[in-house]
């Protein structure tokens, strides 16, 4: 049961990864988070594991999640044009939402990875053309990130964002609780679903907030539902 003295913040994890063994580890963390982010051609271990991906986050009723990577061979990701990243990010969108589609779902946010999370949160060019790109696709899509960076090119792109903290130790939980204490709640919570503790993470962040998708905890604090 929902304790209603809690925040509610999203919860999300990866699936679908190429790191990631046969049994996917993170399946055993579907019904602990909200939010899941399915990685897409560059990132995914095969289109089979996309698809199975998919089938697991529908059948557990998870929203679903956009992971765009950069490819590995790119040496210098910086110096990347914005035509290039376009296509780098439109590729993997259009693989994932192909998926989607198959089993009546929508594709609701993008949460760059490694290197392009990196640079999206750090280098201001390189995270105006992320965002021009996921917007062309789709103006309603979400985009995941942390930074003042973020806050600037939502600003000047009018793209929706959600900022992320990462909780990957037990220190990260209270840093978590201060931030929240302070008013400066993240709309969402991201996990390594790899990590040893990952389920005593999540466990340990329930007690302080309740898991709930960004887009819903939206419509709640616009005033459409209680």
């Amino acid at each position: 049961m929902e304790d209603n003295n809690k925040k509610c913040v999203d919860f999300n994890i990866n699936l679908a990864e190429i790191s990631v063994s046969q049994e996917d580890k993170a399946l055993s963390l579907i019904d602990s988070v909200s939010s899941v982010n399915i990685a897409c051609a560059v990132r995914s271990q095969s289109p089979l594991a996309m698809k199975r991906a998919v089938e697991n986050c529908k059948f557990k009723s998870k929203v679903l999640g956009a992971l765009v990577s950069l490819p590995e061979d790119i040496e210098n990701p910086a110096e990347l044009s914005e035509e290039e990243i376009e296509a780098i990010i439109l590729y993997q969108l259009g693989a994932i939402s192909a998926f989607a589609k198959a089993c009546s779902l929508n594709i609701e946010y993008v949460r760059p990875e490694g290197k392009m999370y990196e640079l999206m949160n750090s280098n201001k060019s390189f995270a105006l053309s992320v965002a021009k790109a996921v917007k062309e696709f789709n103006k309603w899509f979400i985009l995941y990130g942390a930074g003042d960076i973020l806050k600037e090119i939502a600003k000047e792109t009018d793209i929706n964002i959600a900022s992320e903290f990462i909780v990957d130790s037990m220190d990260a939980v209270e840093q978590l609780k201060s931030l929240i204490e302070s008013g400066k709640t993240p709309d969402t919570l991201h996990f390594d679903a790899q990590s040893q503790n990952a389920s005593e993470l999540i466990e340990k962040t329930k007690e302080i907030v309740e898991p709930r998708p960004v887009n819903f905890n939206n419509v709640v604090a616009s005033g459409w539902v209680e």
